[in-house]
């Protein structure tokens, strides 16, 4: 089969002919991919922000989202059979060990991150899932309901912007609420804050200023927009927006100012920082992004203003949540799909998805050919 592979080597990908997998395990299922993505973090495994990775007697199939349809299954899978559509989860789950049970399956002890990270992935024809059981979502009754790129951004993006953005953000009424960095993880965050909450006022921060204009243009226009390239201070531009939100005086340095909840969407040390700045007594902030490079804790800044700070790798217990949303008419993320790509075109969509602010990129869909 064919499938897109990261040889240990950063700034290295390709596209080669590896065999088709094997049910290995008793609760193992192998999939017939019918579409995948590409991800950020794929995007950071490239790079070699994962230094566990960089090993070139170790390649790996990257991936972590798809759908499908069942190939094969072992002895003791429940609840699926071959030939059923599925829902692929980001996360491999057993469902029994002390994490699992905790909803924190991203930690569970027999999975974890796996797919993609240390066992191959889902940019391939076909792919093996591990504890099956509970790492597919049978969609087969929402097959021609909802269209395939709405289910496909329930297997990462939208559960990460859900439940490490605004679920860790605690979100309240009236807060006023950041979201650092409109790319992907920012708009599926955009998108669950608007479906799930009623804040106050939502500021979208970015360089890009074709993001921002997306931002509002397809989702609200009464979202607050910051170019980051076209101010001078990202703290004094917050204070004056909140001030006057908060009817406050913007001279009295004294008065709460700043955001309710800044959430970091895209994992450098900028953006950390940027949180870190703009954040107002009592507030939270959640990071998403993935990190690579050490980052500076502001804590002589911080420890006094009663500051919450959370990270979180996500574990996709909402799944379920958010495709009978999605299946309701109340979510749509639809238009976080900006791009269609056949898989034998797969190199091209990571060129246009790691150029995604040149290209207008939020998300790709990756369809691969029924033969």
């Amino acid at each position: 089969m064919n499938a897109l592979i990261y040889n240990g080597i950063p700034g290295q990908k390709l596209v080669t002919k590896i065999p088709i997998p094997e049910i290995i395990e008793e609760t193992d299922v192998i999939v017939k991919l019918s579409s995948t993505t590409i991800c950020g973090s794929d995007l950071h495994i490239i790079k070699g922000d994962l230094s566990e990775m960089n090993n070139s007697n170790n390649t790996r199939v990257l991936g972590h989202e798809g759908i499908g349809y069942i190939q094969k299954i072992g002895n003791l899978i429940e609840n699926f059979e071959i030939g059923d559509k599925v829902l692929i989860s980001c996360i491999t789950s057993c469902g029994k060990c002390i994490y699992c049970l905790k909803n924190l399956q991203s930690h569970c002890i027999n999975g974890g991150w796996k797919l993609g990270h240390t066992i191959n992935g889902t940019q391939a024809q076909y792919v093996r899932i591990p504890h099956a059981n509970h790492s597919l979502y049978n969609i087969e009754g929402f097959n021609g309901i909802i269209e395939d790129e709405s289910l496909l951004m329930l297997s990462d993006i939208l559960p990460t912007g859900y439940e490490i953005g605004t679920i860790n953000g605690h979100i309240k009424n009236n807060d006023i609420v950041a979201i650092i960095g409109a790319g992907s993880i920012g708009i599926s965050t955009l998108i669950c804050l608007k479906t799930f909450y009623n804040p106050k006022s939502i500021i979208l921060i970015d360089y890009n200023e074709s993001r921002l204009k997306f931002a509002q243009d397809e989702f609200d226009t009464d979202i607050i927009t910051i170019n980051l390239g076209k101010i001078t201070n990202i703290k004094d531009e917050i204070f004056k927006i909140t001030s006057n939100i908060n009817n406050l005086d913007s001279k009295r340095i004294n008065l709460n100012q700043g955001v309710d909840v800044a959430i970091e969407c895209v994992g450098v040390p900028e953006s950390f920082n940027t949180c870190q700045e703009i954040i107002a007594p009592g507030g939270r902030i959640a990071n998403i992004g993935v990190h690579g490079v050490k980052i500076d804790l502001q804590l002589q800044k911080l420890w006094d203003k009663n500051i919450e700070i959370s990270t979180g790798l996500v574990n996709t217990y909402s799944i379920l949540d958010l495709l009978n949303k999605i299946d309701g008419n109340f979510l749509n993320p639809l238009k976080l799909i900006t791009h269609h790509f056949k898989f034998d075109e797969i190199l091209k969509a990571y060129e246009i998805f790691e150029n995604s602010e040149r290209e207008k990129c939020i998300k790709v869909f990756i369809e691969f050919d029924n033969d």
